[in-house]
């Protein structure tokens, strides 16, 4: 197949028409030639507005002998090629003998693609989730979110699929990638239930509706290839015997006492949030330090006014809700970014603690809510906590979301933009409403940071505000707080992926070693890779 870059297309309905006629003419082939066409990249291009343009890269069959002529005619363009698709190898096992099955500490995307892998290599691990299953979770959230009733174990934060579960679904991702890991997760995701067109939109995004299905099939097939799963499960401690991982002691729910599970190879898959085990593995000797995170206000604009913004007043209906990034370094050196854009999404309630309170952003695979929403935050570390101390990160972080409980006693507080700048509390609404999971209530949210994150935070919201228009209106609905961007802390590890104990192996966000869907599912499958190549099954009977 011939792989063609920076094919250029009217936006139309009529796409895959529109990508053959573009290839024709690139090429200089008749449409009937055509054997095939497999779209690999997708994006927008709308640099000269009102004229939008969908640039592909894709891999199209012809008969042999007119690609090998046509390679031979273009070795001069750099947008013509051999195709050679990239795809991910499984290791090979090693050979130190495995007396244990594998245990996976966490159900978000690094353990759940940790377990796939060590499944599908013969492994059978054990996963274990300190929340219930995806199906059940759901109904807590909904629960949480309708009566302010909270579940600590069973939340936005915690159950399976993670954190990640309940917002976007977003799948882009800015790690480098050599091995065919990431096409391998988008694989993996379309194989148990999501949309194809992961595959090549240069954004794509699942959404939590359908992400939640995904999750619940991914589990299935790996309790079909001999993995066991247990929910509401929770993680206590752990044993070492000559510097050497030998146990694990987990407590299920409605047991009085903890249970001894031996173990020589423990993933640690833990997520951000799980502030309780981060303690105890600090307190039982495991090495970790503090490290930089953000924080900072959800902000909701009009979905409308982001689309015309992007795309032009006369832009085509059928176009999918339109997202945006912004980014600056200030003088004071600190960064100021969006995180975790929502386009045509909602404002969640993202609490995991009693009296605690965190916002996140969540859109459904149709994206077609009235408000467009985002984090803004402000980057923090060495000016708030010590870096050599992460229990005074991760109490930098709950004394953010305490004071954002207190402000509206346990409702999502909010402000609108003029009045955070005017430091006074709003009374009501602008020209659009909000649009929260969970109840809301006015506040001034300058009470939350320090005057310098809060100057840092206007800054950055004037900048951008240059960038697109209308960005720092004055009616512009903020949320807080967001907290929960990344882990706070890093559990260290070595090249091979192993923490300062033999056998444990810290992994994903939580670890510090990933930032999203994406990036967590690929640390859950470098370790498994780790695990693969160093040991075989020789498992007691």
């Amino acid at each position: 197949m011939i792989l063609i870059r920076q094919l250029k297309v009217a936006v139309s309905e009529q796409e895959t028409e529109g990508i053959r006629q573009a290839v024709a003419k690139k090429i200089h082939i008749t449409v009937a030639s055509i054997y095939e066409i497999e779209i690999l990249k997708r994006s927008i291009d709308a640099r000269k507005k009102p004229d939008l343009f969908y640039i592909y890269t894709v891999a199209v069959r012809l008969d042999i002998h007119q690609e090998k002529k046509l390679l031979k005619k273009c070795a001069k363009d750099t947008d013509i090629s051999l195709y050679q698709p990239m795809t991910f190898q499984m290791p090979k096992s090693g050979e130190q003998p495995l007396s244990k099955r594998p245990v996976i500490v966490g159900m978000g995307p690094a353990g759940l693609f940790c377990g796939l892998l060590l499944a599908r290599a013969g492994f059978s691990p054990i996963l274990l989730e300190r929340g219930r299953a995806v199906e059940d979770r759901q109904a807590d959230v909904e629960k949480f979110w309708q009566t302010g009733l909270l579940d600590t174990e069973s939340n936005v934060q915690f159950g399976e699929g993670g954190a990640g579960t309940f917002s976007d679904g977003k799948l882009n991702t800015l790690t480098k990638d050599k091995t065919g890991r990431n096409q391998f997760v988008l694989q993996t995701f379309v194989e148990f239930g999501a949309p194809r067109q992961i595959l090549w939109d240069a954004k794509p995004h699942i959404g939590t509706d359908i992400l939640q299905e995904v999750v619940k099939n991914m589990r299935q097939e790996i309790r079909r290839l001999g993995g066991l799963v247990y929910f509401e499960t929770k993680f206590e401690d752990f044993e070492v015997k000559d510097g050497v991982l030998s146990a694990l002691k987990i407590r299920q729910a409605g047991l009085n006492e903890s249970i001894r599970l031996d173990a020589g190879v423990a993933v640690l898959a833990l997520g951000h949030s799980a502030r309780d085990s981060f303690q105890m593995l600090y307190e039982g000797g495991l090495s970790m330090s503090a490290k930089e995170f953000a924080v900072g206000l959800r902000i909701e604009h009009p979905q409308t006014m982001i689309q015309e913004a992007q795309y032009g007043k006369d832009a085509p209906g059928f176009l999918a809700a339109a997202p945006y990034k912004m980014a600056t370094k200030l003088k004071n050196g600190r960064g100021v970014y969006s995180f975790c854009m929502c386009p045509g999404g909602y404002v969640v309630n993202a609490s995991s603690m009693q009296e605690h309170l965190a916002v996140n952003g969540m859109s459904y695979s149709k994206r077609d809510s009235a408000n467009a929403n985002s984090a803004i935050v402000v980057s923090v570390g060495a000016g708030e906590y010590a870096l050599d101390d992460p229990m005074g990160a991760i109490a930098y972080q709950m004394a953010l979301e305490k004071k954002a409980y207190t402000l509206a006693k346990g409702a999502v507080p909010q402000q609108l933009y003029g009045d955070f700048c005017s430091n006074v509390k709003s009374s009501s609404y602008g020209d659009f409403a909000s649009l929260t999971k969970g109840k809301t209530d006015f506040a001034n949210l300058r009470e939350l940071f320090s005057e310098e994150i809060n100057a840092s935070f206007v800054e950055g919201m004037t900048l951008f505000g240059h960038k697109m228009t209308g960005f720092d209106r004055k009616d512009a609905i903020l949320s807080g707080i967001e907290s929960r961007t990344s882990s706070p802390i890093r559990i260290h590890r070595d090249g091979s992926f192993v923490g300062s104990v033999e056998g444990i192996y810290p992994c994903g966000e939580g670890a510090g070693y990933a930032g999203g869907i994406t990036s967590a599912a690929m640390d859950g499958m470098k370790v498994a890779e780790e695990i693969i190549k160093r040991y075989q099954v020789n498992y007691e009977s």
